[in-house]
């Protein structure tokens, strides 16, 4: 998103097949304060939407969202034994009266996009920091 916002493409990994299951900030957070609150300590609480979606069709929601073509998109290496898919089980928690309050993956989306928006100085000192800059070149490289 930040990429987008500076005029720059979308790294993704390989083909981008890569499956994962994507959950709006605040319904982790608030996944996270359940388990602290109802959970036995010691115990896994998986915090999941039950939204999955390869890293190629994310990338292109969010080109949507900023009215850009696959043109956007740059195709980066991927790393070595990265996981395919994620498998998130829920229902420890779910069990507990947790579940996403954002269902609906679409205003998440809005959301995380206005959010950025509206925070640029924030996310934007980050990117400036040197550590940040050399961690990303070296990962990006083609």
């Amino acid at each position: 998103i930040t990429n987008l916002m500076e005029g720059k493409k979308v790294p993704v990994y390989g083909k981008g097949l890569n499956v994962r299951e994507w959950i709006y900030v605040t319904d982790h957070a608030s996944a996270i304060d359940t388990a602290f609150r109802k959970g036995t300590p010691g115990e896994i609480y998986n915090a999941g939407s039950g939204y999955e979606l390869s890293n190629i069709e994310l990338a292109r929601k969010i080109l949507k969202a900023f009215n850009l073509s696959e043109d956007s998109i740059q195709f980066v290496q991927d790393r070595p034994g990265h996981d395919l898919r994620y498998a998130i089980d829920s229902s420890k928690l779910r069990g507990m009266g947790w579940k996403p309050e954002y269902e609906d993956f679409e205003k998440g989306l809005a959301k995380t996009i206005a959010w950025y928006e509206d925070n640029a100085s924030w996310w934007k000192k980050i990117k400036e920091k040197s550590t940040f800059k050399a961690y990303h070149k070296k990962q990006y490289k083609k």
